[in-house]
């Protein structure tokens, strides 16, 4: 059994990277994740061929695909973060030496799991009732095999090569086919109506968005070099808040060599606006100021949208991510 057994037969060539992905979590967390971006890159593709609603970009990188107004229009804003969290810790599995935590892996297939389910539930022809209700369940990732032999960093930069060169020609042959390809012009319209019925049927599936929120953050902050390897990474106490209790938790607090606080990072929902986060994470700021004598910088994001305030000169400005840790080698 495999949590991705609900693409077959109609979907079976998007199952096959992902089920490879599942096999290797537990034996080979960094080559499940960039198997997992394999198979989002697989799944990417597909919604280009098979979506006449989409363009397809000069730059045939996944990230440019991703990021294509037609697939960021078409796709749910849930969605499209989900495979930020995929591309992003496929790209740090290979890319970086920081070593990959199972539990890493296993969230990365979560959301993998999530990104296919709506592929599935919104482009069936069968109907969106047809794909069921369905849930990732952990006990069907295989068990670690202790003489797994693991693929190494340098081979799966290779494999990684081959595969966008593999796919680069296959999206133009396959764009060239689009228009004179009458067998593929019909699917194409088949598809559209597929899911233009599929989308007035309510989808009760749970998204988790509150996850993939957390996944971009650590994410994020990973790749500015905080390893996020220690409890008081993650909600701190600090003492002096205005309330009954006069404790509260920051959510990352990021430390310099000599322990004392650089910045805050308050977290808050994907569907708030993240300055609504502003003041609460300067209040944090106050009492690690207050317990350390020194004031941290200011970070407040959704997992979507990223603010800086040094509050003592500047105003909060929006940037692209955070502070990158220095003396970092990621």
């Amino acid at each position: 059994m495999s949590n991705f057994a609900f693409l077959s037969p109609e979907f079976r060539e998007l199952a096959e990277p992902a089920v490879k992905s599942e096999r290797l979590v537990m034996g080979d967390a960094r080559a499940a994740s960039f198997y997992a971006r394999f198979a989002l890159e697989t799944a990417v593709n597909w919604l280009y061929k098979h979506d006449s609603g989409l363009r397809m970009p000069y730059d045939q990188s996944l990230g440019a695909l991703l990021h294509e107004p037609t697939f960021q229009s078409r796709v749910p804003e849930a969605v499209f973060q989900k495979a930020r969290v995929i591309q992003q810790a496929g790209n740090q599995a290979v890319h970086h030496q920081r070593p990959v935590r199972q539990y890493d892996a296993l969230q990365v297939l979560k959301e993998l799991h999530h990104v296919l389910y709506w592929l599935a539930r919104t482009y069936t022809r069968m109907g969106a009732g047809a794909v069921g209700k369905v849930a990732f369940d952990p006990q069907f990732v295989p068990t670690a095999q202790a003489d797994a032999p693991q693929i190494d960093r340098k081979r799966l930069a290779e494999l990684e090569q081959e595969l966008e060169k593999n796919a680069r020609k296959l999206a133009e042959r396959e764009e060239q086919l689009a228009t004179i390809d009458e067998e593929l012009v019909g699917l194409r319209a088949e598809l559209a109506a597929a899911r233009a019925a599929n989308e007035t049927q309510p989808d009760p599936h749970d998204y988790s968005e509150a996850d993939t929120r957390t996944l971009l953050i650590d994410l994020e902050l990973k790749r500015a070099g905080w390893a996020l390897d220690q409890t008081r990474d993650r909600e701190y106490e600090v003492t002096g808040m205005p309330n009954d209790k006069g404790i509260g938790f920051v959510d990352y607090p990021l430390w310099g060599d000599d322990g004392k606080p650089l910045a805050v990072v308050e977290a808050k929902k994907t569907t708030a606006d993240a300055r609504v986060g502003q003041q609460q994470a300067k209040l944090y700021a106050d009492c690690l100021e207050a317990m350390t004598g020194q004031r941290p910088i200011i970070f407040f994001t959704n997992g979507y949208d990223t603010w800086i305030w040094d509050d003592v000169f500047y105003r909060p400005r929006k940037v692209l991510g955070f502070k990158r840790r220095r003396n970092s080698s990621t």
